[in-house]
């Protein structure tokens, strides 16, 4: 009775028209990138996507997030005052154009922070959380940990010149993404094309946001050693997409994440393949007051796939289980399969409902009926 099967079958994709046939993926020609799909955690394309280096602004983004954190936490405010150092003030670079001695709003230096991507707003903002821009690195260090960033060590708040202050495009993509999901409201100032402090406008660097309505965010960096870098965030339809080139030029830059964004709309798709509760197949039930019962997904199998691919579903269940029954339960799995036999994904099977015991001798009765069928079977 404890014997398992696995059930195969296959299932059609949706296509509307022609199946698509998928190109390959575009060769940007630069030091890393990647194109990353945050909800199912699938990379599209990528090129030395773990590879460690100098990110330049890009830093910010580890920045950006620290600072949502502890606001989110109300360990700061939006509403505080701090006092800007010399330090801040000096820092050189790209600035917001605070001034040594004065009080600065937090929501004002975030908006210097992203907007602008100024230094000084930045180590301003650190030594606000931390007391001191080298309290602060601990920090991002930690939260990196924390996120999964296998990849990067961070040295300072900024992204200027440091060889000890890297990342990775993975670990970018990462980071966005938890941006994205984790502060929504904090996120949105990605979106702001310029801001205004001091009498000075500046408009963002990220030109992707004046390309095209799916691109809602993104950071763009540069440091001789760094070169020119740019992470893009678009999204169309339900579908999210983050692009992060490294190590690329001025003006390629912005057209390398279009080449890519462009490239993942069109041949790829987010979809929910295998339903939660859905009845998948069904189990017979020894000694029950009913003779089976039906199993489905503990959770939704949501996948990014190309538009054109066919699965393989796998049920592994046993032929039998004995009563009672107890809806969600763990009975067995389902895994979807790729006709190369790549697993894509494996979820939990459990019962869709509980199926009581019968009586004593009626359950006794049953379970030596079905042991002498057993035999002969």
């Amino acid at each position: 009775m404890n014997s398992t099967r696995i059930i195969k079958f296959l299932t059609l994709t949706l296509i509307s028209g022609a199946l698509l046939a998928i190109p390959r993926p575009p060769d940007l020609g630069i030091g890393s990138y990647i194109l990353y799909e945050p909800s199912t955690k699938k990379i599209i394309v990528s090129f030395n996507e773990n590879e460690s280096v100098e990110p330049a602004s890009l830093t910010k983004l580890m920045t950006s997030y620290v600072v949502a954190d502890y606001l989110k936490d109300e360990f700061i405010s939006l509403e505080d005052n701090p006092r800007v150092s010399v330090k801040a003030w000096q820092t050189p670079g790209s600035k917001m154009f605070i001034r040594e001695g004065t009080n600065v709003k937090v929501s004002d230096l975030i908006k210097g922070m992203i907007i602008q991507s100024g230094n000084d707003a930045s180590v301003a903002l650190a030594e606000h959380i931390a007391g001191s821009e080298e309290n602060f690195v601990y920090l991002m260090n930690e939260y990196a940990v924390e996120l999964g960033m296998k990849n990067s060590n961070f040295n300072n708040a900024t992204g200027l010149p440091d060889p000890e202050n890297v990342t990775s495009a993975l670990d970018l993509a990462i980071l966005t993404s938890a941006i994205i999901e984790d502060f929504p409201d904090h996120y949105k100032i990605y979106s702001e094309k310029t801001f205004t402090y001091g009498g000075i406008t500046q408009g963002s660097r990220n030109r992707l946001l004046w390309r095209d309505d799916i691109f809602d965010g993104g950071k763009t960096g540069y440091t001789k050693n760094a070169g020119y870098c740019l992470v893009g965030a678009a999204k169309r339809d339900d579908m999210r997409l983050i692009a992060v080139v490294l190590g690329s030029e001025n003006d390629k830059r912005f057209n390398d994440v279009t080449l890519l964004m462009n490239y993942g709309f069109k041949y790829f798709s987010k979809e929910k393949r295998i339903v939660k509760d859905e009845p998948l197949s069904s189990i017979k039930v020894i000694a029950g007051v009913e003779d089976e019962v039906f199993v489905g997904a503990n959770d939704d199998v949501i996948l990014t796939l190309p538009k054109d691919i066919e699965l393989e579903y796998s049920l592994i269940l046993p032929d039998q289980v004995l009563a009672p029954v107890i809806a969600g339960d763990i009975v067995g799995s389902v895994k979807a399969v790729d006709a190369e036999g790549n697993i894509l994904a494996e979820e939990d099977l459990i019962y869709l409902s509980s199926i009581d015991e019968l009586g004593f001798f009626e359950r006794l009765f049953e379970i030596i009926w079905n042991w002498i069928v057993s035999l002969f079977s």
